[in-house]
């Protein structure tokens, strides 16, 4: 059985697609493009398709990750153009691996996002920012299905900085665009908490909803802070066992008695 990894954006009006919305349109993408689908066992057999951490309806993403299972093998790459040809534009298939490691699921353990803040001066984001790093402890509400829930956002936040300048996006009108680099943790922690806790914090209210999206999602580095590719193992690993048979090929025999 291959196992192949695929990365696939939200962009547009698409990003308004629940997940669920997505799955059905994966799912016909999945048949359109005649993939060789595994399929689970039991009374109601389903695609395996294993999803890892989708972006928040509503949120832009360049980097969502899911795992198919095939009964047959096929090259990623045809199998990447396929889907994407049968996706709606917004819906696209921009990268594909065969897994050659495990553990997927445990490499997504931070995201980057990119808070677009229009009608915010940026002077008034950097204060609401530095107010937010500051501070020990941002406590912020959510609605939940068992009602409203109260948690600390700020231990999550591994760094909330002010990103480009007006001149990056010209308008007439004030724009901050915030850089969030957070843990996944339980519970989650996203974009509109952020907001929340700088409201809470600074009094920050954007006069417009925020246009949030998804820049990166991988393991994330300590050191650094940064978040590292998630599908660079595989890569990596399917390297290196190209690389083996060449080597093979071009290492010299040797020679026979004269």
């Amino acid at each position: 059985m291959q196992r192949i990894r695929l990365r696939y954006t939200k962009r547009g009006r698409l990003r308004f697609t629940s997940h669920r919305d997505f799955q059905r349109a994966f799912e016909r993408a999945l048949r359109r493009a005649e993939v060789p689908m595994a399929y689970s066992a039991g009374f109601t057999p389903h695609p395996k398709v294993s999803y890892a951490n989708a972006a928040p309806t509503g949120t832009g993403s360049e980097a969502e990750y899911l795992e198919i299972a095939l009964t047959a093998p096929r090259d990623p790459e045809t199998l990447r153009v396929l889907l994407d040809e049968s996706l709606p534009p917004g819906l696209d298939v921009v990268e594909a691996v065969e897994a050659r490691t495990s553990g997927l699921a445990d490499r997504l353990t931070a995201s980057v996002w990119e808070l677009r803040l229009d009608g915010v001066d940026p002077a008034d984001a950097g204060r609401a920012v530095d107010a937010f790093n500051r501070a020990g402890t941002v406590e912020v509400q959510r609605m939940t299905k068992n009602g409203v829930r109260t948690f600390d956002a700020r231990p999550a936040v591994v760094s909330l900085e002010t990103h480009g300048s007006p001149a990056d996006r010209p308008s007439d009108q004030p724009c901050a665009i915030l850089r969030l680099v957070v843990r996944h943790v339980t519970p989650a922690v996203r974009p509109d908490d952020v907001l929340s806790g700088l409201r809470a914090v600074a009094d920050l209210a954007p006069p417009v909803p925020a246009a949030v999206t998804r820049l990166a999602q991988g393991l994330l580095d300590e050191e650094t802070g940064t978040v590292t590719d998630p599908l660079a193992p595989d890569r990596e690993a399917a390297g290196a066992l190209t690389a083996q048979p060449a080597a093979a090929a071009t290492a010299p025999t040797p020679e026979g008695p004269a």
